[in-house]
This record gives structure tokens, sequence and C-alpha cells, in this order.
């Protein structure tokens, strides 16, 4: 049976913390003076209104004067009457919120508005007084830096000079964004964040609201194989072959295709489906790309960036906190960041809200002569540790296979780029050029000549000469 909350129980709440002001600031969090009675309304805003301004309770007398409610010491408490206050007023609160929530939820589906529905009844189940101390810092100091260390850098991006700079790599539950101008290769980065992870054995989502989920697909066989985009479909008994060599041995990879404007909601409902259907721990999600996504808790312009990246922000934080994953999404660098070789806050499209946000902030800075010469560069422009900030890392990259890799950390993809040479260097080693010595010319070279059906040719013209 539901506990009700009488209004002579509500009067006392409001003289237990009228008695012992130590009761009223460790409530105020949740204190609202909608949560009461009528007759008590004026009571309680009185009260509020009097300790914001003056950070003292008002007297007796004033309530009585002011509110007209006569409230009365109550004799003879102690802590643990305290302790039961805290407890029913928590109850109380709850009740009252969530009671207030499904009335207004039932108003907005009348309406037709389902997005906000769910934040609105999750906040008011989530009312709670404060009851984590946080970290006593002088009474375990080793225990409390193995614990950081022990969650600093749970995930290696798969670049060994990224993840130096991250302390090891990317932590579940944070909101990591590449920002990068059109075209320069934001989904390229995170499809192979994907493939370093699969093959890593983890298990994850890439969901695009831009490419089809065939092209994101081809894209990471190629990265996958080492065969160039052009000649995938040229060897696809090949590629066939490899990719399920590979997935014999790697994590599993879903790939999602959701239409531009999605919510938050949506990529929530998704996931959890595919969750249930497969029984799998998801452990990254990548999103292709925030700017995309439009928020639920509130509506919002979507010419107002500023607010709609805070508010989409905010919401997928939140997410990766709720799933427990590491989370990757892209932004777009605004047309300021199109001439510049340094990037800072100024550059992202939509301003601070995303920055302030996110956990880190990656700058893709590459251009075409760059991408030819198999370079890409990425400035830190925000990390968890400050220190991080305004560091570089150079990435090489294969513009065949569109693999991303760390500079000659990767034994694989040398090994594989020195046989992809060898041909060119055996034609180079066997063609030398020398000065023609038997003629007494150092200062003419001739090509030394291999065959000997040329050799003859040559020898026939200059005694016709």
């Amino acid at each position: 049976m539901a506990k009700e909350y009488s209004i002579d129980l509500q009067k006392l709440f409001l003289e237990m913390m009228m008695m012992d002001a130590q009761n009223y600031i460790r409530v105020q969090n949740i204190f609202n003076v909608q949560n009461f009675d009528k007759s008590l309304k004026d009571t309680a805003k009185f009260i509020k209104e009097h300790t914001d301004k003056h950070h003292t309770m008002p007297t007796y007398e004033q309530v009585k004067a002011v509110a007209r409610t006569e409230l009365k010491p109550v004799p003879d408490t102690n802590e643990s009457h305290n302790d039961w206050f805290l407890e029913e007023f928590e109850g109380f609160t709850k009740r009252q919120e969530l009671e207030r929530a499904i009335l207004k939820s039932a108003d907005l589906l009348e309406k037709g508005t389902y997005d906000p529905v769910e934040k609105i009844i999750k906040d008011a189940v989530q009312i709670s007084l404060t009851k984590d101390m946080g970290t006593d810092y002088f009474e375990d100091p080793r225990a409390r830096l193995m614990a950081l260390k022990d969650n600093n850098g749970q995930i290696s991006t798969g670049w060994p000079g990224l993840d130096k700079k991250l302390f090891g790599g990317m932590n579940k539950g944070e909101l990591n964004i590449f920002a990068g101008g059109s075209g320069s290769g934001k989904s390229l980065f995170m499809q192979n964040l994907a493939v370093n992870w699969i093959t890593a054995g983890l298990n994850g989502v890439y969901i695009s609201l831009e490419l089809s989920e065939g092209l994101s697909a081809m894209r990471i066989d190629s990265m996958l194989t080492n065969v160039s985009t052009k000649e995938v479909f040229k060897d696809i008994d090949t590629v066939e072959m490899k990719v399920r060599m590979v997935g014999k041995k790697s994590g599993r990879l879903q790939i999602k295709y959701l239409p531009a404007q999605s919510t938050v909601n949506d990529i929530r409902a998704y996931v959890k489906e595919l969750q249930i259907k497969t029984g799998r721990q998801l452990d990254f999600l990548l999103i292709d790309y925030l700017d995309l996504v439009m928020p639920v808790s509130a509506k919002v312009s979507p010419n107002d960036l500023f607010v709609k990246d805070k508010y989409v922000s905010e919401e997928l934080r939140n997410l990766a906190k709720e799933l427990n994953c590491v989370f990757v999404t892209a932004s777009q660098l605004n047309r300021g960041a199109v001439e510049e070789i340094e990037f800072d806050h100024s550059h992202i499209a939509g301003g601070l809200s995303k920055i302030n946000t996110a956990d880190n902030v990656f700058g893709i800075f590459t251009s075409r002569a760059m991408r030819e010469r198999g370079r890409y560069q990425i400035q830190l422009m925000k990390t968890r540790s400050s220190s991080g900030v305004g560091q570089k890392v150079d990435l090489e990259f294969d513009i065949e296979s569109l693999r991303i890799r760390d500079l000659g950390e990767d034994e694989e993809y040398q090994q594989f780029k020195k046989q992809s040479s060898s041909i060119y260097d055996q034609i180079k080693n066997k063609q030398p050029v020398e000065p023609n010595e038997d003629a007494g010319d150092t200062g003419k070279i001739t090509a030394s000549v291999q065959s000997s059906k040329l050799k003859n040719m040559l020898a026939g013209l200059k005694n016709n000469d």
C-alpha cells in the first residue's frame, strides 16, 4: 500500500527544519515548495525565501506573522530522529515529484509530444539526498592512486602515439569528439577506430547519420583486408575470405544507418534492442556524427547551434555513462578553420557548448598534399588532463585501403608496404646507372644492358657507322 504523506506529517517536516537548521541544509537540494499541500505552500515558500536571502532560519513568530501558520518546536529529538526525518523527507519528495511528472507526461502524450517524457520521469525517479561524501584525501593515498591508474585509459585507441597523450587510451562513460572540416576524414577516423577495436576483441556499434550502411561496411572491408577500395569489387572472393578469417578472432561490429535529425532516444532504443537480441555487452559506440543529432529534452531550432549542441552533447554523455562504454563521435569545424594549421575552441562549429561537455576533443588536420604523402595529424584541443592540450600526434594514412596507423608502430603494415614496393625495388636494383670507364670517358654515363638482343642491335648500329 502506497504511503500517505498527510498534512500533519508535512507540517512536522517543516517543524523539524525550523528546530534544527542543519536538517534544512541537508535537504535543500531536493526541497521544492510545490511538493507541499496547498495549506502549507506559503509557509514552505517563506522559509525557503528567508533562508536564501538572510542565510538563517526565520523565527516561529515570523512564520506565524507572514505565512499565518503556527509551527511548534519538536521536543526531545536526537540524531536518530534526524535520520528518520531525512529518510522520510526523501521518500515524500520522490513521491510528489513522480506524481507531478506523471501528470505532466500525460498532458504531453495527449499533445503528441513524446520525446521529453522519458527524461521527465527519469529525473523524478533519480531524486535523492547527497549520500556520497566524496574522497577523503588523506585516508588511503595508495588505494586512491591505484584506482585512478586502473580506470585511466581503459581502452587503447590502437594508435600508441595518441594513447601516450591520453595516459593509456579512452575511458568508458566519456564523450570523445573528433572535429574536422568537410571532407577531412571524420568518418574515416571513426571507421578506423572500429577496426582497431574489433581486432582487439571488443564489441561495438557504428551508427551513421550520413553514409549508408553498405558504403560504411565496404570502407571497413578495405581497412580490414588491406585491399584498395578500387579493388574490392574486382576481388570479392579474396576480400570475403579475409573478412571471414579476421571475424573468427575479432569482436563483433554492428553497422546501423539512422536518419539525420534522430534523437538520443532513437539511438538508445536501437542499442537496447540490439543488446536484448544478441545478448552482447557493448564496449564501444561510434556515432557519425554529433551535429546531425537532435536533442530530446528541449525543442530547439536547428539554426541555434550553440543551444542545440549543448543539449545533444549532454544527452550523449549521459548515454555513454548509462551504457558504460567508450563513446566517440565527430563534429564539424567552422569556416574559420579552413586556412588554419593550429585549431582552437573558436574553430568548432556551434561554439564552446560541445567543448565544455566533452572529455576529449581532437582536431583533424590534413591537406590534399598530406593525404597523398600518407599523413594525418591529430591536434589535442581538450583532454581530461590539461597537460595534453595543444600537443600533436602524426599518423600514417594508406590512401588505397583508407587505413590510419601509428607511424612506424604497425609491423604488419610495414611488411605490407615492403612487399608492395618490392617490384619497384627489383627493377631499380637491376638497372644501375654507371660511368662508362671502358670508353675512357668518366664524364659520360650509360645504363648497363641486360638484354643480349639489345646489345647485338647496338653493336650492329655502331659497325654501320
